[in-house]
């Protein structure tokens, strides 16, 4: 059962983000270093794909979760109760 009234809930997940994300920032900084040039959130495809290759005809779908902030290493993610943070 959801504790929130339909407009909460809608303004809570308007907030949640589906491009340019930390990690999808992390794997284009990474993948442009490497030399390689490629385009953005191509609508025309399925899914529409983070970054598309056109000329080698390949495509990247960089996934996070986006109900936890982007952690830098396991432990930081875990919960209390798996020995994490408190």
């Amino acid at each position: 059962m959801d504790t929130l009234t339909p407009a909460e809930r809608s303004e809570r997940m308007s907030r949640v983000r589906s491009k340019n994300t930390r990690p999808e920032m992390l794997v284009r900084t990474l993948v442009h270093r490497m030399g390689f040039r490629y385009r953005l959130h191509d609508r025309s495809l399925p899914g529409s794909p983070d970054m598309v290759f056109p000329s080698r005809g390949k495509i990247i779908f960089v996934h996070g979760c986006p109900w936890v902030p982007w952690r830098s290493t396991i432990h930081d993610a875990q919960t209390p109760t798996q020995g994490g943070p408190r």
